[in-house]
C-alpha cells in the first residue's frame, strides 16, 4: 500500500505538471497522424500487393503507427527527467523514503496515460478514415502498445539518467530509431523486402510486436504472432523497469 502511495504521489505531480502544458500531447501524435493522412492515401494502391493477404490500407498501417507511438514518443520520455535532475528534482525525491522503484513508477504512470490518449486518438482517426477491425482485438493491440510504452519509457528515463544531458540523449535515440523503423515493418511488410534483410529483421524484437498488434486489429487474436507479441512486449517491459528502478537507486544518479 505505501509502494503505491508513493507512486500516486509522483504520478499526481507528473500529470500537474502535464496539464500546464497538454500541448505535449498533441505534439507527441502529430508525426503518426502526419504519417496517417500523407503516406496512408499513397498505400492504397499497394496494400493488395501485400503479402498475407491485407485488403485495407488504414488496418495494415494504423497498428503499425501506434506502435511506433509507443516506441519513439516514449523514447523522449526521459528528456523532462535530465531537467528536474538539473533542477534539483530527483535529488530532492531521493532523500526521502520513498522507494526508488515507486520513483519511476509513478512517472511511467503519467507517460503510459499519455500514450493511451494519444493512441485513443490515432485509432478513431484511423476507424474515421476507413480502418476495419474488430473491438477486442483494437483493445488486445492498444494494450500491448501500452506494455511497450512503459518499457521504452522505463529505458529513456534510466539514459537520461545515465546521460544527464539531451545533447548525448538525442543522437543516442536517433541511432536506435533509425534501425527499429526500417527493420520492424512499421510502414511496410518485411516480406516486400530482399531474403537478407527479412532474415536481419528476424532479430528485431518490435517486429514481432508490430506483426502480433496488426494480427489482434485484424481480429486474430489467438494466434502464435499475437502470442509472441505480446510476450516480446513483457519481457521488454520487465527489462526496462530493472534498468530504470537500477538507475534511480544509484548513489550517484
Amino acid at each position: 500500500m505505501t509502494f503505491l502511495r508513493e507512486s500516486h504521489i509522483v504520478f499526481r505531480r507528473q500529470i500537474r505538471m502535464n496539464l500546464r502544458n497538454p500541448a505535449w500531447v498533441l505534439i507527441g501524435v502529430m508525426q503518426p497522424v502526419l504519417y496517417l493522412l500523407l503516406f496512408g492515401p499513397l498505400l492504397k494502391p499497394l496494400v493488395a500487393q501485400f503479402p498475407g493477404g491485407a485488403d485495407n490500407a488504414y488496418t495494415f498501417l494504423v497498428p503499425g503507427l501506434l506502435v511506433q507511438l509507443g516506441i519513439f514518443g516514449a523514447f523522449f520520455a526521459g528528456f523532462s527527467l535530465i531537467g528536474e535532475w538539473r533542477e534539483g528534482v530527483i535529488e530532492a525525491e531521493r532523500v526521502t523514503p520513498a522507494s526508488r522503484t515507486a520513483l519511476l513508477t509513478g512517472r511511467l504512470w503519467r507517460d503510459v496515460l499519455q500514450l493511451f490518449v494519444q493512441a485513443v486518438i490515432l485509432v478513431v482517426l484511423g476507424l474515421i478514415m476507413g480502418m476495419r477491425g474488430s473491438f477486442v482485438g483494437i483493445v488486445v493491440g492498444i494494450l500491448i502498445t501500452l506494455i511497450v510504452g512503459g518499457a521504452c519509457a522505463a529505458a529513456s528515463n534510466a539514459l537520461a539518467l545515465t546521460t544527464k544531458s539531451e545533447d548525448v540523449m538525442a543522437p543516442v535515440i536517433n541511432m536506435v530509431m533509425m534501425p527499429v523503423l526500417l527493420l520492424s515493418g512499421i510502414l511496410l511488410p518485411m516480406t516486400l523486402g530482399p531474403t537478407w534483410l527479412q532474415r536481419l529483421s528476424d532479430f528485431m524484437p518490435f517486429r514481432w510486436i508490430v506483426d502480433g498488434v496488426r494480427d489482434s486489429f485484424a481480429g486474430d487474436i489467438l494466434t502464435s504472432s499475437v502470442a509472441w507479441g505480446l510476450i516480446t512486449a513483457l519481457i521488454l517491459g520487465a527489462l526496462g523497469t530493472w534498468w530504470g528502478t537500477a538507475v534511480f537507486r544509484k548513489e550517484n544518479a
